[in-house]
């Protein structure tokens, strides 16, 4: 039975806060060592301001993105495009779900660097979505890393593995992996049974 994998990159495939990290030390011109490692959502612990009158990471992100090529340069999460080539050649359904479009009118530029990037390293995928509202967005497995969207997603009920870091260490999960190495045995495992309950159904698998 095919199985469609609902992909984030930020934070899942691309190291965004071990890069984004050497980002913000430089627009607020400090050694990268100053800024800590582990972090919290909103990335409060860089000294980032974000409320009603001034949202600084929007602006950081715009400069990151236009002038710093942040999707084109950013390292990508060992293993992870190695256990996406080999799920895809079992028959996996990559559908990348991520949402890059956040300085306005710089769209292109974020679409480009992007698929630039997937290519340059070796990611398989079927479709590309920029999307906020990833519930909007059909899979049978999703992995994130994002607290507002995996809340999101199993609201709906949608199964998601959380891809782990500091943001989304207090996120309550039913499935939750550390790596891309526990990701791939735990949505080969996820696969496994959906395909088990599809033949005791009376599915015939695709």
């Amino acid at each position: 039975m095919r199985l469609v994998l609902g992909l984030d990159l930020d934070g899942v495939c691309a190291d965004f806060y071990g890069h984004f990290r050497h980002v913000v030390a430089e627009w607020k011109g400090v050694s990268v060592d100053e800024l800590p490692e582990t972090v919290s959502w909103g990335l409060p612990e860089w000294g980032v301001r974000r409320d009603e009158k001034y949202d600084e990471y929007r602006r950081i992100h715009r400069w990151a993105v236009t002038q710093r090529e942040l999707f084109k340069n950013i390292p990508p999460i060992k293993g992870a495009a190695q256990a996406l080539q080999r799920l895809s050649v079992d028959g996996a359904h990559i559908r990348i779900i991520t949402h890059r479009l956040i300085p306005s009118y710089f769209h292109r530029v974020a679409v480009s660097q992007t698929v630039e990037w997937l290519d340059n390293y070796g990611f398989p995928y079927h479709d590309l979505c920029f999307m906020g509202e990833k519930a909007l967005v059909d899979a049978d497995i999703y992995v994130e890393d994002g607290p507002d969207n995996i809340r999101q997603l199993q609201g709906k009920g949608r199964k998601v593995i959380v891809f782990s870091n500091s943001t989304n260490k207090d996120v309550e999960a039913e499935y939750r992996v550390d790596n891309w190495e526990e990701a791939e045995d735990l949505i080969r495992k996820l696969w496994h049974e959906r395909e088990t309950q599809g033949a005791s159904d009376g599915v015939t698998p695709n």
